[in-house]
């Protein structure tokens, strides 16, 4: 299974679409008999149960063909309006089927509620309905086997979806065996009984397809162990030493990710950008569920409120608190700063020919270290020469 789930998620969208489309046309003629089957023998053999599966199965196509228009638009690329691609279309469509099932499933219950208060009144069931029944099983039974097996190796959640609303169509359709032959042997209230828990059922898996579908819509995160799986990924990266607000969100069959990683404060921002990429492609290799990454990379746990950076002055300003500190000594070639736990670092440097040795230099920083006394927000200021060149 796991190499079925590793083919599935190299596949391109085209081809999801593809083999999506051609499983739910398999379901679209195997529905499309057992409606017409379903809704005529019922009636001629009057049976309720036979007549309210008949009705469940007309709904199964009206779902196929939600299906079929999902997948497509779903295999669109990504463009200016949508990004992150489409595939949120099949979560929008899992939730109207969702609430469909939901409606017809109440509408049964409530049907066969009603039809109970006058069981004196319903005429004798036919032992044709027992046998379109029993085939309505059994089709059922094996259409299920075979999408599932589609919907697994796509990992495709509208797809499980309406292969689980086969499988409770084929549990359904037992019940309505049951309901025929209690009716059969003289208790006719059981063919309404058959009905009313079949409408049960088919509003119970309804509510669960819409319920999911919802969370999804306002981005649940993925379980706690693909989160674990995916942060201990993030933290083997080299360069990462540690990471924070890793944050996960659905998106039909994928999920993107995004998260702060602390590195070294003192490295460069291409380097931080390189660990950053490094991190973000160890996720898409290794967990080919994942849609896409965001990273973002710290110098520190920005969690902490003594470290925001926000609040401490911008470079311009800083430079301007510098400058009277600097007052005797050379101009610099070049001055970075470092915002960190909510002071200011700077390093400082000189040209290599303006201090010839290094015991000028340390009087430069002892100087610099009285004069600090009256900038309180610059923590430390370090003075370098550049390497000569060869």
């Amino acid at each position: 299974m796991g190499l079925e789930h590793h083919l599935a998620a190299s596949a391109t969208p085209a081809e999801r679409s593809a083999e999506a489309q051609k499983a739910t046309w398999v379901s679209v003629a195997v529905n499309l008999v057992m409606t017409i089957a379903q809704l005529i023998v019922g009636w001629l053999a009057h049976s309720q149960s036979l007549v309210a599966h008949g009705l469940h199965s007309f709904s199964d196509l009206l779902s196929d063909f939600l299906v079929i228009y999902a997948s497509r638009q779903s295999a669109q690329p990504a463009d200016q309006s949508h990004p992150y691609g489409h595939a949120r279309v099949e979560t929008a469509a899992t939730l109207v089927l969702g609430t469909s099932l939901t409606l017809i499933g109440g509408g049964i219950l409530w049907e066969s509620g009603m039809r109970l208060q006058h069981i004196e009144a319903l005429p004798t069931v036919q032992y044709s309905a027992l046998w379109v029944a029993v085939a309505t099983v059994i089709s059922k039974e094996a259409l299920y086997r075979y999408l599932i097996r589609v919907a697994e190796r796509l990992r495709s959640q509208l797809l499980i979806g309406n292969a689980l609303h086969t499988r409770a169509d084929a549990a359904s359709a037992l019940v309505v065996v049951v309901g025929i032959g209690g009716a059969l042997l003289g208790w006719s209230f059981l063919d309404l009984l058959a009905a009313a828990l079949m409408g049960f059922m088919i509003l119970h898996m309804g509510a669960g397809l819409a319920w999911g579908a919802i969370k999804e819509l306002i981005d649940t995160g993925l379980d706690d162990v693909q989160v674990e799986a995916i942060r201990k990924t993030l933290l083997a990266t080299p360069g990462v030493r540690d990471l924070h607000q890793l944050r996960t969100r659905r998106m039909a069959h994928q999920a993107l990710v995004d998260t702060h990683v602390q590195v070294d404060s003192r490295i460069s921002v291409s380097e931080g950008h390189r660990i950053a990429e490094s991190a973000r492609a160890r996720v898409l290799r290794e967990h080919p569920e994942v849609l896409d990454v965001l990273v973002h990379i710290d110098p520190e746990d920005d969690m902490d409120p003594d470290s925001y950076a926000t609040r401490l002055p911008a470079r311009d300003a800083l430079l301007g608190e510098l400058r009277p500190l600097l007052v005797g000594l050379p101009e610099p070639e070049k001055i970075v700063l470092h915002y960190l736990k909510g002071q200011v670092e700077a390093e400082i440097f000189f040209s290599h020919a303006l201090f010839e040795n290094g015991e000028a230099l340390r009087q430069a920083e002892n100087l610099l270290v009285d004069r600090l006394k009256l900038y309180p927000l610059i923590r430390r200021v370090s003075l370098n020469c550049l390497v000569a060149p060869n």
